[in-house]
Formats: C-alpha cells, structure tokens, sequence
C-alpha cells in the first residue's frame, strides 16, 4: 500500500518567489489597464485633431464652393472627397447641402440621402465634434459650414469610425503588451535567482520553520550556562548570553560596547582583542577564574569572533585543595621517613644494650611532638585552621623554614561563623603560607654562605569594633597575618601581585602557569567582604595582612596568649 505524503509547507524562498510574480504580474496587468485606457482618450483626441483638419481644409476651398453653385454639385464634389479621404486616411468626407442631402459620400448608393447626425451648430456658423452612430458605424466626426460670406451654402462632415481607432489602440496595446511580458520574465527570472540564494541562505526553511528556530536559539542562550560572546568587526558585542554576563561581572545595557570599555582585567580584555585564536586560556576576573576560547569568524573579510567562556573558579580552588593534600601527603612521607630513622635508632640502642638511653630518646621525641600539636591546638582551636598550621609547618620544616605563630594568636573553636567557608580558609591561609614558605626558603638558600635564618610568622586573632574595611562593626573581624623572611615585594609591584599571571617563580610545573595562587587569594577575600594588602616587613621579606568581617553575635577577642613556634628550630 502506498504510504500517503505528507506535503511540506512551502518554504520562505517559494512564498517570496510566488508573491513577488502575483505582485509583478498585478502590476503589469494594472499598467497595461491603465495604458489601454490612457491612449484610447488620446486616440480619440487624436483622431478628432485630424478629421477636424482635413474638414476644415475642405470647407475652406474655392472648388467646393465652385462645385457647390453647380447645377450638378454631387459631380464635381464626389471625386474631389474621395481623394482628401484617401490622402488625409480619414474614413469619410461627406459634403451636404444645408438641409442635410449627400453631395458626397464613400458609398455612392448613399449619395442624395440625408446626413445622419447632427448639424444645428453648423448651420449657425459654428464648427463642433461629436461620436455618432452613422451608416458606416460609431465615428468621431467633426461638421463645418462652408461659408459664403454671411450665408451657410453646404457643409462638411469627416470622421474617423470607432473600429478604425481601436485597432491602432489594439496594435499598440499588443506592443505594450509584450513588452510588458519581456519585463515579467526578466521580473520572474531575477525573482527566481534571488530567491534561489535565498533558499540556500535559509536551507530551504518556510517562515514557520524560521520563527521556531529563533525560539529555540534564544532560550538555548539563556539555557547554557557557559558564557558566550559574539562580538562584530569592531570589537562591540553583538551577543551575549546570561552565562556570560554572570561570569564577566557584567550589569546594565552591554549591547554595542567595545570590551575595551567594560572594566575587566587587562589580560582577558587583550585576549578578547586578539585577532589570532585563543584556546583554553585561563584568566582572573574580580571573582572568578575563567576559561576562555575564542574563534575569528571570517569569510573573506574579518567579521568577528565567537568567545566562549567556562568557570573554573572552584576548580581551581579544589586543585589548591589537592596541592594542599599533597603536601599533607609529602608531610606525612616525610614524617614516616624520620619515624622510621628514629625506630632504627631505638632499636640499635636495644640491640647494643642501651636500653635506658632507648627509653629516654623515645621519650624525649613523643613529648616535642606532643607538645607541638598542644601548642598549636591551644592557640587555634578551629580544627580547619589548626590541621591547615600542623601540615604547613611539617611542609615547612621539610624545607628548613621555620614556622611561627605570633604571640598575640588565638582563635576560638565555634567562633568562626557559618556564612565564612572553610574552603575560602584554606585557599587564603594556605596559598599566603605556601608564597611565603617559598620565599623564605628561596632567599636562604640564595644567602646559603651566610646560614641566613629561613622563617614565616603567622597571626591569627579576631578584633572588635573594627570592619574589615578599617571601618566600625560591632561584629569585629577575622585577622590573618603572613609574614615571612624572603626577598620581599618592590614598592612598584604591590599592586600587581594579586593579578592573575604575576609571579617570581619560573612558570614551569604549573599547568596554566604561575601566578594563580594570589589571584585566588583576593577572589576568596572578595567574596567574604574583606580585604587583603601586602607591605614590606621589618625582616626585609613582604607581609600579607587579610581582614574579614564576622557576625555581629560573635564574641569579642580573646585576650592574647604568649608565643607559639611550631617547625624546626632555627
């Protein structure tokens, strides 16, 4: 059985092209209407001119009158007629005596009957026209006296039928009218091509099709929560979806702008400038860490570029988790090393029958390593901040930097409020203790010759009456405070070390490369309403001080407790 087809509807390009020959073809029939009427009414004008010439001429000569006092003037009239109507091409000269009898006519047999119209104002002298119905048919005539002095002594009519004058307007309306085809097929030719193009450019889709397309590309937009920029040849955004708002900081009426006027960081805006591709590039906003991959669109002719954008902010927040674990994790290996070194020891002290020496080094051992986790757990009971500090200084003391609490650090368990992430923390506290402890390792081991002493303080407290803006808030705030023994930050480069991709470092391990660590830094401060600024300490290394806000119920700050060293001694 044969499946019936389901007929598609007409694409956009075949109801333009059917629409446009309708149009085309109404127009031309319009014009042809218009014309046939237009030159019939000057056919007729024109044909009155000529017979009221050719009647006037024929009034007005001597013959005709000679002819007219003739005994016979049908004689001398009739040749004379016959030859004006065959030069002049009208269709009839007939000349009458006053009360309307034939003298002349193009039939002889009519000769001697009356005129049949009219020719009241003739007689009275005057020369007038008028379509009538006469022997030959309808006709536009024209009648004029033939004067003798004061006296009417015959008259002249000439015409032209009807018939006569609508075959010179069928013979012209013919040419109109194929000129008038030539135009629609060049029309419908130029009709068709254009809308052949028009075809490919719309893939054959009606207006239906069009309409639903443009639907689904707006709410796929609005959809996606990557970022996505089209910007035009002078580098204005064109289009940008509500990811991409949300992830450049974006506010307010964007449409038109160059990126230049945005206010986003130097970096991202000259790889949104750029003319090559960018892949996977990685660039800090105020609050984010973004991916970027951007697309020329050229066809000929540079047009623009299409901009992608993903965040990573947390991503890269979870990967300096994992460094950090990683370091807990070479901390501990480091530490399963020395035990193992410190069990051998024992054992050669049994083996050698030592064993009070045995005992006194084991116990000599459990008490610095208790003491050491007692020391820090009394001066920072927040178990987030105090594990951070133990796996910091055994990082540190594996680097021969030693790692220092200041004696003004004191930071209550529970006192920290909900609102303030322990990974925001993480990321600030662990990445300032990281730039430090490499700093401060790096200026030692420059200054080897001189066994320089490699250290990084760190102040923890909280602080009431004070916002984390140096302005009042009964809540108080959150201290952190990294200060190290490095080689310090120029005055000129303090601004710029918390933007992403400024580093001291060679960028050789880092897969993006360096410069991430304090980028977060900020992002993390900013998010928690605080701020974060570097100085130069009174060691000579840089000194990194955050501020964030607590909750206004929070009790107020702790008196301080004496110093606390943690690591390995100088």
């Amino acid at each position: 059985m044969r499946r019936p087809r389901i007929r598609r509807p007409r694409s956009l390009a075949g109801q333009l092209f059917a629409m446009q020959i309708v149009l085309v073809t109404v127009v031309v029939a319009g014009c042809a209407a218009f014309a046939y009427v237009a030159d019939r009414g000057q056919a007729e004008e024109a044909a009155r001119r000529e017979v009221t010439t050719a009647a006037v001429a024929v009034a007005a000569s001597s013959s005709v009158r000679d002819a007219v006092r003739s005994p016979d003037p049908a004689a001398g009239l009739q040749p004379y007629a016959e030859r004006v109507r065959r030069d002049t091409g009208v269709d009839f000269v007939t000349i009458m005596n006053p009360d309307g009898i034939r003298w002349t006519h193009p039939d002889p047999a009519r000769i001697g009957e009356r005129y049949l119209g009219h020719t009241g104002p003739a007689l009275r002298g005057e020369t007038f026209s008028e379509t009538y119905t006469g022997t030959l048919g309808p006709s536009v005539r024209v009648v004029v006296p033939v004067r003798d002095g004061d006296r009417t002594i015959a008259l002249v009519s000439a015409g032209i039928t009807v018939d006569a004058i609508s075959a010179e307007i069928r013979r012209q309306l013919l040419g109109l009218l194929l000129v008038a085809l030539g135009a629609l097929g060049l029309g419908g030719a130029g009709t068709y091509l254009l809308n052949a193009r028009l075809r490919r450019h719309t893939h054959g889709m009606n207006a239906t099709e069009l309409s639903r397309m443009h639907d689904y590309h707006e709410a796929t937009l609005h959809a996606v929560r990557e970022g996505l920029l089209m910007l035009d040849g002078q580098h204005r955004i064109a289009l940008i979806n509500d990811g991409g708002r949300e992830l450049l900081g974006l506010t307010g009426e964007v449409m038109g702008r160059r990126v230049d006027a945005l206010g986003l960081p130097p970096t991202l805006t000259d790889a949104l400038l750029a003319t090559e591709p960018r892949v996977d590039e990685v660039h800090a906003t105020a609050d984010r860490i973004v991916v970027l991959n951007t697309s020329p669109v050229s066809g000929g002719e540079r047009h623009g570029t299409v901009v992608t954008l993903r965040d990573h902010t947390e991503l890269q927040a979870l990967s300096g988790e994992l460094d950090s674990v990683r370091g807990f994790a070479e901390a501990l290996r480091s530490q399963a090393h020395e035990a193992a070194n410190r069990l051998h020891a024992v054992v050669s002290l049994i083996e050698l029958g030592r064993a009070d020496e045995a005992v006194e080094f084991v116990t000599a051992e459990l008490e610095l390593a208790q003491a050491l986790t007692d020391e820090v757990v009394g001066a920072v009971a927040e178990p987030v901040l105090a594990a951070l500090l133990l796996g910091k200084a055994a990082q540190a003391n594996e680097r021969g930097v030693e790692l220092v609490l200041a004696p003004d650090t004191h930071v209550d368990d529970g006192l920290l409020p909900p609102r303030l992430p322990a990974r925001d923390l993480v990321t600030i506290l662990g990445n300032l203790v990281d730039n430090a402890v490499d700093a401060a390792a790096e200026e030692a081991n420059r200054s080897a010759a001189e066994v320089r002493h490699a250290q990084v303080t760190v102040t923890l407290r909280t602080e009431a009456g004070a916002g984390a803006g140096g302005g009042s808030s009964s809540g108080g705030e959150l201290l952190l405070r990294v200060t190290d023994t490095g080689a310090g930050v120029a005055p000129e480069v303090m601004e710029e070390v918390f933007r992403r991709g400024w580093s001291t470092k060679s960028p050789g391990s880092a897969p993006h490369g360096r410069g991430l660590g304090l980028a977060l830094v900020r992002q993390a401060v900013r998010r928690n309403g605080g701020t974060v600024s570097v100085t130069g300490s009174q060691g000579g290394g840089a000194e990194f001080t955050v501020r964030l806000p607590l909750h206004a119920t929070h009790p107020a700050e702790p008196p301080p407790t004496p110093a606390v060293r943690t690591g390995a001694p100088s």
